[in-house]
């Protein structure tokens, strides 16, 4: 991804959050929020999993109200900073915790070292891919669908929901640039490279969309 395009994307993403800013009220502007992506989003995902990168310790979450909770961050996240100015007042609890919480308004299922590639990250230890996230995502539709009173109500809430996915470095950082693990930097250029994770994450985005597939299926 070349400096202009990074540019533009941190240039819409500053736009988005001053709007946001701009309309925040004291009731949330949306129904639900969900959360996909990598440790920039990572609320506490791996805190249980067999890897390297589980940041539920000091110094991570040092002005965090709630300590460290597995954020790699000394306190919010990109994805919390976008749920208040949202409206929430609480934050979007991680899938792997959901106790008590209404999954109606939102999960966040982001994986500390994932990728758009399934092997991404894998060096780190267990992760969650973002296929998987998305597994797991469905599952949520399913109890979604189950507590609502037709299919039909369900997607209807869901289509009011804001979703953010946060994915896409560590498929160079622990993956393409890692020849020593992964064969990626030899099998592919840059741009070709670029290209696979373009497509499959594009055929990713568009799963968000399948509402009426059970988690059964996958």
């Amino acid at each position: 991804m070349g400096f202009d395009s990074m540019r533009r994307i941190l240039l819409a993403f500053l736009f988005f959050t001053q709007c946001l800013h701009d309309f925040v009220q004291g009731a949330p502007q949306v129904p639900c929020y969900f959360i996909f992506g990598d440790s920039l989003a990572d609320c506490g995902n791996n805190n249980n999993l067999n890897t390297l990168a589980r940041p539920n310790y000091y110094p991570y979450g040092l002005d965090f109200p709630k300590g460290p909770t597995g954020r790699f961050t000394n306190g919010r996240t990109v994805a919390d900073v976008i749920g208040e100015l949202l409206g929430f007042d609480h934050f979007i609890p991680p899938f792997t915790n959901l106790t008590g919480a209404d999954v109606r308004k939102g999960v966040n299922y982001a994986s500390s070292a994932s990728g758009i590639r399934d092997e991404t990250g894998m060096q780190q230890g267990e992760r969650v891919s973002l296929n998987e996230q998305l597994k797991n995502h469905f599952s949520i539709v399913s109890q979604i669908i189950s507590i609502s009173s037709n299919e039909s109500a369900a997607k209807g809430h869901l289509e009011k929901c804001i979703y953010i996915v946060i994915t896409g470095n560590n498929d160079y950082m622990n993956n393409y640039f890692m020849p020593e693990f992964y064969p990626t930097s030899k099998e592919y250029t840059p741009q070709q490279y670029a290209d696979v994770l373009v497509k499959q994450y594009s055929e990713q985005l568009k799963l968000f969309c399948i509402l009426e597939i059970p988690a059964a299926s996958w």
